[in-house]
């Protein structure tokens, strides 16, 4: 018998002791002998009679005759020895067809182990067969699974490919391109709906050959099939290159015939007869007759069974027959009674292979078969999946050794990773047409209406409404069409799950948890090599079914014990991260490195845990690390984390292999449980190690006889009740590993379509208003609009209907309610870690990550078509949340950088908006004082930038001339671009701006040292931009043409923002604290705004700063003014109005506070020291008018004040442009203006 890889075994088979002649009396202890020959002859007939003899002139039939008779039938009408095997004329190569990866190949590729299956690693790799035709018709198919560029066709050895050319690209080869719909030959054709006929006048000849050939981009896949499987399409009149096994074909299905005739035939023995039965009423306990007239049959049949080609098209044709009465899969036990025969009748590693031949075939008919309307070939290879699996023997097997196989470091089988998760996956339709989704969904939506902002409008007419209510009602109708697939994909999860099967030994939930460890390992430890992982949307699809299929069983174990926590409630214990239980390869902890926090923070594992760790282990440890320093020459290495997230690069010193070998060594140390310190005795010790993962059994997990299992070391802040059953919280804790892997990454892909809908919607309107405006006298342009009418309509027609499947497959509300549950486990998994004081250093850092990605998909992914407000629990939830944002964003035991910048950024994103905003007010007053004193430390030593944001936040919309959402310069030159970037509407916080100003108030030094830090940040993202617009100028004034770095141009407007942002925090405390810039009995106060030396000059520290940055904006036609008007792309934001009216605010809140409290003369201060000023400048002092009657600065303070998100912000005259707003205050306005002249 061949095995996978070629070959014969040496096994015997199992010798059924059968009955003879000498040992058997007439009449039988199993039948009588003449009831016995009749009823082999009923099993047996002889096909070569024309019509089969009476039963009294045949011949007796008993067990003895059976296997020659069975030989005789088995060799009728099979091909002679000369014409078995022979190469059929017109093809050169080897018998078996393969991929030549030795020779034949251009570029890096990644071959399966059966040489069929590719997958492209680079640019564009090319790959050809080991067999040629040089006459005759000959077909191969190619299964593809992905959807990018690939040219499949033929070409000659001579042919010579690279990375820009490929298949196809030579005059000696020929292809053609499904993604481009393209044929190639040196040129390319478009060939429409159809192929037809490719390509003519082939050339042919003496020493010309084509072999099958690939060229295929990077991440590009497919399975080749030449004729080692049935082709699933077979064109009459052509042969696959590879000859099917037709000897082999044939018996297997006379063999088969025999067995479904002994299933559906019964001997009764009252009556003496052979009668016929129901064949899915058959049970293997039933005569012995039957069995022995089967162990004959699968003497022959077995080996046969171990081939590819005989399981697909013979076996799995068969047992899908069964299934196909329809029902649930419990209604077919037919399918449980063959799988006990083969294992009873069959050698284990003849079941073993047929086995894995059988899933293998399931596994690929599923990921390769078309989507038609009632997903029917899929829900029909689930169905068989689920019947299998029921199977205990069977489904123990195929987990252990298919679905979830070992993958070595060393031979990394890329197509493994695939396996079990291509039965959760539910592929995108590339086509609409070709997935019949307009016999589902045959009416169309999309918004076509939009407010200025061109955001979707709520008003529709009743037409619209009708159309809409149709378009949702064919989704409802796709959505039921595709649970059904998903409850099938559930069923087979759950069966994976089961952790009652312990009667053929470990139970599937252990096999399974332990090959889903190292699953996720994989793809973990290989995130640079993207072929090596599982694609991000099979494990979208994996995510969703397992969240059901885990907190089916959560919700079970706590109706069998009530006082255990239920599902939504869910969390994972802290002690899973310190005990060395479970393996988290080499992800980071928000502490760092697992082997600095296991040295320093052993006396907290000690006291807190009830953890000892091995002093000789420690030691151990140290010896690995001096030796990497020595070795690396670095005196001392950082232990700064990096967030294993999508996006985010891990630095190569964290790959060394002497860190590698300390985090696995400790991860794996010896650690004792100690029970508490009593006197005048000493700690009681219990020596536990941790295994490897596939090594572990059950009692390692589940624990047993006082042993906790993965509960090892439970801390005293944690409570002592029960949560569920360990294996469960292990997988939870895989759960939201996979989705930090790749699973948010994808959900954010995937929103490009329905962004696509919204451009497209956007696009169509605008073209119908141009065609409503177009003139009559101009049909040539009326046409134009109309084919591009035409286009878009077409194309949003498309985009609807794929929209719908995507939203019904990964954006409905059982999928967000999912996220969400992800979301409270990570919440309460944190909280929980919290408590636990400096062990949560070891808390690891994707649980933040988690936290806040899948809170940012809930709010930016699933929206409009579900709304978050409407989850059970969300205010509570997002409360819940901003405390750990406001606790975490400055907490010492996280010192991870990316980390700790994630958490700014995602704390500045959650006071943008109104309801999280909210949230953040509503956490404890303790939690919100001690946020903002941590938002208030000096700048240095931190991300400032992010920091200043926030407060910019919780200000904005009570500045100067700050509630703007569209930049007000961009809008009077564009008025009509709708594309304009928009910003978020104001929310400030005046909570959060009152425990700002008290804090200010009462730490004089805090105030000190806050108010420098800004003032030395605001210095130098000035001078930075200055400098920079400088260069940008020469740039530009060269004679030749040169192109700016748009790197630049990102880095300069990013040094003006932060310099906008850094004036409005300092516009945020002068008006909210005036008292420290006008109290002169305060120190600060003393070195920032204190009058010295002679001549009466002001030298302070803020004044200087402002003028410096008004003497470079406001001067006319200089280097700020020429670098504005180039209106370069990228330097949008760069203009007048932002920064001046930031120092405008700040000039009026001086002023008025000062005039208000009678420390300045009003008079003095707008003539002698900025006359005095100008002088200094080297220019004439202007003449200053005086200020306009009945004009005072208190007026303007009343608008700058805190009500001032409530009253709307005062108009600014910018010099040479009118009041961008209704101008109410002409007087006061008019002074400020003068008071810049004076400046200059």
């Amino acid at each position: 018998m061949s095995s996978k890889g070629g070959g014969s075994t040496a096994l015997t088979r199992r010798n059924y002791r059968l009955a003879s002649d000498t040992d058997k009396p007439k009449v039988t202890g199993i039948v009588n002998e003449k009831l016995l020959s009749d009823y082999l002859h009923h099993v047996f007939p002889a096909s070569h009679l024309p019509r089969p003899p009476l039963a009294s002139l045949r011949k007796p039939l008993g067990f003895q005759d059976l296997g020659a008779h069975l030989e005789r039938l088995l060799t009728e009408g099979e091909p002679t020895e000369d014409t078995r095997d022979q190469p059929v004329d017109g093809c050169l190569g080897p018998l078996t067809v393969v991929l030549d990866h030795t020779s034949g190949f251009e570029g890096l590729l990644f071959v399966d182990d059966d040489l069929l299956g590719v997958i492209g690693h680079s640019n564009f790799s090319s790959i050809r067969a080991t067999t040629c035709v040089y006459r005759g018709k000959w077909a191969y198919e190619v299964l593809i699974s992905s959807q990018g560029l690939m040219q499949i066709g033929w070409c000659t050895v001579n042919c010579r490919f690279n990375q820009e050319e490929g298949v196809g690209d030579t005059p000696d080869s020929y292809a053609y391109d499904g993604n481009r719909v393209r044929k190639w030959n040196v040129t390319t054709t478009n060939y429409g709906k159809s192929l037809g006929t490719a390509f003519s006048n082939i050339k042919m000849g003496p020493g010309i050959a084509y072999f099958p050939a690939i060229s295929l981009s990077f991440k590009e896949s497919v399975a080749f099939n030449f004729g080692s499987r049935p082709l699933r399409y077979p064109v009459e009149g052509y042969l696959p290159l590879q000859n099917p096994p037709t000897a082999d074909i044939l018996r297997a299905h006379k063999l088969l015939g025999y067995i479904k005739t002994v299933l559906s035939t019964t001997i009764d023995t009252q009556e003496e007869k052979v009668v016929e039965k129901d064949i899915a009423c058959w049970s293997l306990h039933g005569e012995p007759t039957t069995l022995v007239t089967l162990a004959h049959i699968f003497n022959y049949f077995a080996p046969l069974m171990c081939k590819v080609y005989l399981v697909e098209d013979v076996l799995m044709n068969f047992l899908l027959g069964i299934l196909e009465g329809g029902g649930s899969v419990d209604e077919h036990p037919l399918i449980q009674q063959l799988l006990d025969l083969f294992w009873l009748l069959m050698e284990d590693y003849e079941v073993n292979e047929c086995l894995k031949q059988l899933m293998m075939s399931l596994l690929r008919a599923y990921r390769f078969s078309p989507i038609i309307p009632d997903l029917g070939f899929q829900i029909h290879y689930l169905r068989l999946t689920t019947a299998i699996l029921r199977h205990e023997k069977s489904r123990k097997y195929l987990l252990s050794n298919v679905l979830y196989p070992f993958i070595g470091s060393l031979t990394l089988n890329t197509f493994d990773v695939l396996r079990s998760v291509v039965f959760f996956y539910i592929k995108t339709p590339l086509r609409v047409k070709e997935a019949g989704l307009e016999e589902l969904i045959p009416t169309t939506w999309w918004p076509t209406r939009f407010d200025k902002e061109g955001k979707e409008s709520k008003d529709e007419s009743a037409e619209e409404r009708l159309r809409r209510r149709a378009y949702e009602r064919g989704c409802q109708r796709l959505k039921k069409r595709i649970e059904v697939v998903e409850e099938l994909q559930v069923q087979i999860l759950k069966l994976m799950l089961n952790n009652k099967d312990k009667g053929t030994g470990e139970a599937s939930r252990y096999i399974f948890l332990n090959k889903f460890r190292k699953f996720l390992q994989e793809n973990a430890s290989n995130r640079g090599h993207p072929t090596a992982l599982c694609p991000p949307e099979y494990m979208v699809c994996f995510l969703h079914r397992l969240i059901t299929a885990v907190r089916s069983y959560w919700d079970e174990g706590k109706m069998r014990n009530p006082a255990s926590v239920s599902s939504d409630e869910a969390y994972v214990p802290p002690q899973l991260f310190y005990n060395g239980k479970v393996d988290y390869f080499d992800l980071q902890r928000l502490g760092g490195l697992l082997s600095h926090l296991k040295k320093t923070l052993k006396d907290d594992l000690a006291s807190k845990a009830n953890i000892l760790m091995d002093p000789a282990e420690i030691q151990a440890t140290s010896m690995d690390d001096l030796d990497e320093e020595e070795e690396s020459g670095a005196a001392q290495r950082p232990f700064g984390a990096v967030a294993m997230g999508a996006a985010l690069a891990r630095p190569s010193w964290l790959s060394s292999p002497t860190l590698g070998r300390a985090n696995r060594f400790l991860s794996t140390a010896a650690v004792s449980l100690m029970t508490p310190r009593r006197p005048l005795a000493p700690p009681e010790k219990v020596k536990v190690r941790t295994l490897a993962v596939e090594q572990r059994t059950e009692e390692d997990i589940e624990g047993s006889h006082g042993n906790d299992g993965l509960l090892l070391g439970r801390p005293l802040e944690e409570p002592d009740h029960p949560i569920t059953e360990k294996s469960l919280l292990e997988i939870l804790d895989g759960i939201v590993m996979m989705y930090n892997l790749s699973v948010h990454q994808q959900l954010g892909k995937m929103v490009v379509v329905s962004d696509d809908v919204h451009e497209y919607a956007v696009a169509l309107k605008d073209t119908e208003e141009k065609m409503a405006r177009c003139p009559a006298r101009r049909p040539d342009i009326l046409e134009e609009l109309q084919k591009s009418q035409k286009v878009f309509a077409e194309k949003l027609n498309h985009l609807s209907r794929r929209l719908a499947w995507i939203n019904a497959t990964i954006y409905c509300k059982d999928k967000m309610l999912d996220v969400y549950w992800l979301l409270r486990v990570c919440i309460l998994t944190i909280q929980h870690a919290d408590n636990t004081g400096t062990l949560f250093a070891f808390t690891p850092e994707f649980y933040l990550n988690v936290a806040m990605n899948s809170y940012s998909a809930l709010k930016n992914y699933f929206s409009p078509s579900n709304c978050m407000d409407q989850l059970p629990g969300y205010e509570d939830t997002l409360t819940q949340l901003a405390a750990i944002l406001a606790k975490h964003f400055a907490d010492p035991r996280i010192v991870g950088t990316d980390i700790k910048d994630s958490l700014m950024q995602a704390l500045a994103s959650y006071v943008c908006y109104p309801q999280s905003l909210r949230a953040v007010e509503r956490i404890p007053e303790e939690q919100r004082v001690s946020m903002m004193r941590n938002l208030l430390a000096p700048y240095e030593q931190r991300p400032w930038a992010q920091t200043n944001w926030i407060l910019v936040r919780l200000w904005r919309g009570c500045g100067f001339g700050y509630r703007y959402t569209r930049l007000p310069h961009l809008l009077k030159t564009k008025p009509e671009d709708t594309n304009l970037p928009s910003l978020q509407k104001p929310c400030p916080s005046l909570l959060l701006q009152r425990h700002m100003a008290e804090l200010l108030s009462l730490d004089k030094d805090m105030a000190a040292s806050f108010l420098n830090s800004v003032l030395n940040q605001l210095n130098w993202a000035f001078s930075e931009f200055i400098g920079m617009i400088q260069e940008i100028q020469q740039a530009a004034e060269r004679p030749e043409r040169n192109f700016v770095d748009t790197r630049q141009l990102k880095v300069c407007a990013t040094c003006f923002d932060l310099s906008v942002s850094l004036l409005r925090v300092l516009e945020m405390t002068v008006t909210l604290v005036p008292q420290i810039f006008l109290d002169w009995t305060i120190e600060l106060l003393t070195s920032l705004l204190r009058r010295f030396g002679s001549g009466g000059e002001w030298n302070s520290a803020v004044l200087a700063l402002l003028n410096q940055v008004l003497n470079r904006v406001t001067a006319e036609r200089n280097l700020f003014d020429r670098v504005v008007n180039l209106r370069l792309p990228g330097l949008e934001s760069v203009d007048h109005y932002p920064i001046l009216v930031a120092v405008t605010g700040i000039l009026v809140r001086i002023l008025v506070d000062c005039e208000r409290q009678g420390l300045l003369d009003i008079a003095t201060l707008q003539y002698n020291p900025l006359r005095q000023g100008a002088q200094r400048l080297g220019g004439n002092s202007p003449e200053l008018p005086l200020l306009p009657s009945g004009v005072s600065f208190s007026g303007i303070g009343r608008v700058t004040s805190l009500d001032a998100s409530r009253r709307p912000s005062p108009p600014f005259r910018i010099r040479g442009s009118e009041p961008l707003l209704p101008f109410d205050w002409p007087g006061a306005m008019e002074a400020m203006c003068l008071w810049y002249r004076a400046v200059m």
